[in-house]
């Protein structure tokens, strides 16, 4: 998954998240307001009543210590309270429970208008429990709202994270990727994943029907070019213009080439490879025989010449490195086979041109790159494929291209592929 991606969705999930939970907190909070507003007076009434009522039943009681006692006794172990009964000088006179050391109720005991004492009680057995009784059932109540809103906010938050995984997939050239969501996704998320696929399947649709038709034109391209290149011969031996057809044998030669590009390239985009094992050094010399040069260029310094890889894409990008070099490069000086790190061997062609201005070390590969030093077009007569051709290549091999200039002068324009690993080890 891509930054953006996990952008989304942790943002997604963390607002959505952060959301039900402060709402949770604050539906708590309004409904604790509500029930303390409407019951606080209520609750205010009954525990008057209840005072005045064990004020009277204590002062009934008060003249007989044995009732008095068995009052306090029942009141203590009925309601886990301490009670204590105090004259009216403060003097304690009796008591049932653990001894009070502060009083949480107090209730004047009266009888006809004079007071007898007072009695109090102290929550003394329930301050002894252990914290953690009070705050578990707090912390668990908490974490399971918490767990319910992440949950709700996680299944709101994925349909959204595979729609931007799936469009990622489908803008770096995955044309089968589609948005597969839950069963369970119903609403505006399923309906914008049937849009989306929709959408994608129609892009694949026309870009493998454009590859089609490129491929199908390039193809029948061939056949006009041959009977081009036959009839200039035939006009040549009955007489012809010789600088008139030499222009022509290099226009057919120039768009035969680049017909041979647009079938190479088609083949990439259809991935129909068909990889094998090569000797590196026989597929460098008939390069340098198409090129028309001599073999005693080529360099091959690889101790593992072998590999693995589709021979006519191959040999594509080493003709492509020879033709650009004599193009922009003043020829090519000698190509070079030798090893790049452990699992990798190099094809590089040394040019004897000015070299590389600052920058072009990347740019050279992009497709149409024309521009030179003076302003003028680098690659005239052609298109400016050649070199992305190789890079593409290169990469559907498991390698990349690279270009630098020499110490001695000129540059150096080279691509990687894969070695053939030895028998019983997997290939690198």
């Amino acid at each position: 998954m891509g930054r953006l991606g996990h952008y989304v969705r942790a943002r997604l999930h963390r607002r959505l998240f952060m959301w039900f939970g402060a709402s949770i907190l604050v539906t708590s909070m309004i409904v604790g307001a509500v029930m303390n507003l409407v019951g606080g007076t209520l609750w205010s009434q009954e525990a008057e009543r209840m005072r005045h009522y064990v004020g009277n039943r204590f002062a009934e009681a008060w003249d007989v210590p044995a009732q008095r006692q068995a009052l306090m006794e029942g009141i203590s172990r009925d309601l886990n309270v301490s009670v204590e009964l105090l004259d009216t000088g403060g003097a304690v006179i009796a008591h049932a429970g653990e001894p009070c050391h502060g009083p949480d109720i107090s209730v004047p005991v009266e009888r006809g208008g004079t007071r007898l004492g007072q009695a109090r009680a102290c929550y003394g057995n329930t301050r002894n429990r252990p914290i953690w009784r009070f705050i578990l059932p707090l912390a668990l109540s908490a974490i399971v709202l918490w767990a319910a809103s992440g949950s709700i906010a996680r299944k709101l938050a994925r349909p959204v994270d595979i729609l931007v995984r799936t469009t990622q997939a489908l803008g770096a050239g995955k044309l089968d990727a589609r948005a597969s969501l839950d069963w369970h996704a119903t609403g505006e998320f399923a309906e914008l994943a049937e849009a989306f696929n929709d959408m994608a399947a129609r892009i694949e649709k026309q870009v493998v029907d454009q590859r089609e038709l490129l491929a199908a034109v390039s193809h029948e391209l061939r056949t006009p070019l041959a009977r081009m290149r036959v009839l200039t011969e035939l006009l040549r031996d009955s007489g012809g213009s010789p600088r008139t057809l030499d222009q022509m044998d290099r226009e057919v030669v120039e768009l035969d080439a680049l017909v041979g590009e647009l079938l190479a390239s088609s083949r990439l985009d259809f991935g129909q490879l068909t990889p094998k094992v090569l000797d590196g050094r026989e597929l460098a010399c008939r390069a340098l025989e198409r090129a028309g040069l001599p073999t005693e260029r080529l360099d091959v310094t690889a101790e593992e010449p072998g590999l693995v890889a589709d021979a006519t894409l191959l040999g594509r990008a080493l003709v492509n490195l020879l033709d650009n070099a004599r193009k922009h490069g003043g020829g090519a000086e000698s190509l070079r086979m030798m090893p790049r790190g452990d699992a990798e061997v190099a094809f590089c062609v040394d040019d004897r041109g000015p070299g590389l201005l600052p920058g072009e070390e990347t740019r050279i590969f992009q497709p149409f790159y024309r521009k030179d030093r003076g302003g003028e077009a680098r690659e005239a007569g052609s298109l400016g494929l050649g070199l992305a051709l190789v890079q593409r290549i290169a990469r559907a091999h498991g390698g990349e291209t690279f270009a630098e200039n020499r110490p001695g002068g000129g540059a150096r324009v080279g691509f990687t592929v894969r070695r053939q690993g030895p028998p019983g080890r997997a290939e690198a």
